[in-house]
């Protein structure tokens, strides 16, 4: 197993793992935060895999452009829901 194999397969995983976060966690702020991270890690592993325009459209788009639009609509929608006991 090659070091960059390795580094795929680490990148991936983050990338799953931060996206079913994202989707699991109950505060949309953190929710947010975990989009961001998964997409970062995805354009990671764009340009781990040689394709740097992906990549540096994914880092443009999915963790700036639209986790910033996110936080901007939370804000003016009136912040987080009222914690609701499970």
């Amino acid at each position: 197993m090659t070091a960059d194999l390795i580094l795929i397969a680490v990148l991936g995983a983050a990338t799953a793992g931060m996206g079913a976060t994202a989707v699991w966690v109950r505060s949309l702020v953190l929710s947010v935060v975990a989009y961001s991270l998964a997409s970062a890690f995805l354009s990671a592993l764009f340009f781990l895999l040689d394709s740097p325009f992906a990549g540096a459209l994914e880092l443009t788009v999915g963790a700036g452009l639209i986790a910033i639009l996110f936080i901007v609509a939370l804000i003016l929608a009136g912040g987080e829901e009222p914690e609701v006991p499970a």
